[in-house]
């Protein structure tokens, strides 16, 4: 591995640590993020927090502002709900057209990462399950055969994985998403395009008692880190 795959794969990992913190409110909105500070926290020189916080703006999580800093957007409820919302679309076109499209080794695939989520429920492990999770609905973009949708869903994928990380934090949770899985390969098996859809579409909705957890597990996550200061300076 060259220096330069080490240095980007250390900077996306320091991305998703970064991710974690601002969604359970470690550094709550309005925060600068500091790159000495982090720097000096992560072990690291300000090369890889400088290029993660460029990723996180990309990520629409951090505003980069110049001569001023990275400070972190203010993502309201709200917003996450409606931005779930047209996940949930974009989704469900996707299992549409895999339902019509999907070849005989991706339908395979789609199997294969089933039965990780299977393993790492049985497992007791969410991570690993939120891993295979993201393999499996991958599968599922992959096998709608466009391009341009594949692009759009990956990205505001990209903004939401975190939340939908702690989405599974949820009691009981997990065990619904393998269920709603078992529905969804059942249904693009079968070429049924509209059930697809439809089992796609629940599957990512916040909505009904899903979405008074989602709200409570958020907020519980934010109120942990209250304390936190808003402004984390090269001092502390």
């Amino acid at each position: 591995m060259t220096q330069g795959q080490t240095r980007t794969r250390r900077a996306h990992a320091l991305k998703e640590e970064l991710e974690n913190d601002i969604a359970t409110g470690r550094y709550p909105a309005g925060t600068r993020l500091d790159e000495v500070t982090l720097a000096t926290r992560f072990g690291v020189s300000r090369t890889p927090i400088r290029e993660a916080l460029i990723e996180l703006s990309v990520a629409g999580l951090v505003d980069i502002r110049p001569r001023r800093g990275a400070f972190v957007k203010d993502t309201g409820i709200e917003r996450l709900i409606e931005m779930f919302e047209v996940m949930a679309d974009l989704e469900a076109m996707c299992g549409r057209l895999a339902a019509r499209r999907i070849t005989t080794a991706e339908l395979l695939n789609l199997k294969r990462a089933h039965d990780e989520c299977c393993r790492a429920h049985e497992g007791g492990d969410p991570d690993a399950y939120y891993q295979a999770n993201h393999t499996f609905h991958q599968a599922i973009y992959r096998a709608s055969h466009n391009t341009f949708l594949i692009e759009q869903v990956n990205q505001l994928h990209n903004r939401l994985k975190v939340y939908r990380r702690l989405q599974l934090r949820v009691p009981n949770r997990v065990a619904g998403s393998l269920s709603e899985h078992e529905r969804i390969v059942a249904a693009i098996e079968e070429g049924n395009a509209a059930e697809a859809a439809e089992q796609l579409r629940q599957h990512v909705l916040i909505q009904g008692e899903r979405f008074n957890d989602f709200v409570a597990s958020v907020s519980s996550h934010r109120q942990e880190r209250e304390d936190i200061p808003r402004h984390i300076s090269a001092a502390e």
